[in-house]
């Protein structure tokens, strides 16, 4: 159980900050950067959850916490000594990304097949799914370049991406099932 008693502390006002196994980094870290864009993530989905009614609304506020968990994995770097932090180590896990994948198949099954981009737009929870969706997007990139300087578990970034793809099928089914989906028309402003 997480106790805040007091919300500032200051111990970040020199530019840095502590990520969660203690090592002191500037807040512009790349570490920092990506959990970071994940919380902002998190907040962008508070404001979908806000639209959200049937059957999106469950699934929305069960990546809510998955994004937590995300941010945990992602601010706890040293994946080899994860056995020697004496306590359990909160990783994200393949059968997280199995669920997304799961969800995504029964919510494309009845949706018709795409035969254009679609432009973000339509119902106010599918614009606002279309920004997660950007978001997501941008998280993965912030993950994927922390891989290549650092260590980063494989099943964090197969989440961020499976996550955007969640996204997109659930701002088609919020513009009632694909059918008020905004079609990109190739040149049409020339």
């Amino acid at each position: 159980m997480v106790v805040l008693n007091r919300i500032y502390t200051r111990t970040g006002d020199g530019g840095d900050t502590a990520l969660s196994d203690g090592t002191r980094v500037a807040k512009h870290d790349p570490r920092v950067e990506a959990y970071g864009t994940v919380d902002e993530l998190n907040a962008t989905l508070g404001l979908c959850r806000l639209h959200a009614t049937g059957d999106l609304e469950g699934p929305l506020a069960v990546i809510q916490n998955d994004l937590f968990d995300l941010g945990a994995d992602l601010a706890r770097p040293n994946l080899a000594t994860d056995a020697q932090a004496g306590h359990p180590v909160l990783r994200i896990i393949d059968s997280q990304v199995a669920r997304l994948e799961a969800e995504i198949d029964a919510m494309n099954a009845d949706l018709d097949p795409l035969r254009s981009f679609i432009l973000p737009g339509g119902s106010v929870l599918s614009a606002h799914l279309h920004l997660a969706r950007t978001v997501a997007r941008r998280a993965e990139r912030c993950a994927t370049d922390l891989a290549v300087g650092g260590d980063v578990n494989g099943a964090a970034i197969r989440y961020l991406n499976r996550l955007s793809d969640w996204l997109f099928v659930a701002a088609r089914v919020a513009n009632n099932g694909g059918a008020d989906d905004i079609l990109w028309v190739p040149g049409s402003s020339r």
